[in-house]
């Protein structure tokens, strides 16, 4: 099992920043890939980024390519989601995801575990 906490959502203005940690606990942690997905109000839950167990490779959507970096510390359980230059359209709750295997995937069925969500809003 494992069980993953998110925080760092909050609310700020177009064109500013938040980083998003997601604290992992319960195996081994470089064994497993981890994502970022993000889901608002009346929409499918989608990718965001994703990183791989050793952290050598990642992977974004087209949508936050640029400005959004997805890293992660092994040592201390933790995966980070640093998000520039923020729009609107980045409003949505943002969930931490893991997945048994080294190597990162897009679809939300690939994941195993998941936390609870945290709320980013960005006003225009």
């Amino acid at each position: 099992q494992v069980q993953l906490v998110e925080s760092g959502g909050g609310l700020v203005q177009a064109g500013g920043s938040l980083s998003l940690s997601c604290a992992a606990s319960g195996r081994t942690f470089s064994s497993v890939a981890m994502g970022w997905f993000r889901q608002a109000p009346g929409k499918e839950r989608e990718f965001v980024a994703a990183i791989s167990g050793k952290g050598s490779r990642t992977l974004y959507a087209d949508s936050v390519k640029g400005r959004f970096t997805i890293s992660r510390d092994n040592a201390k359980n933790t995966v980070y989601l640093q998000m520039n230059s923020l729009k609107p359209e980045d409003t949505a709750v943002y969930y931490c995801a893991a997945r048994k295997g080294l190597f990162v995937a897009v679809d939300t069925q690939q994941y195993d575990y998941w936390g609870q969500g945290t709320q980013v809003t960005v006003s225009s």
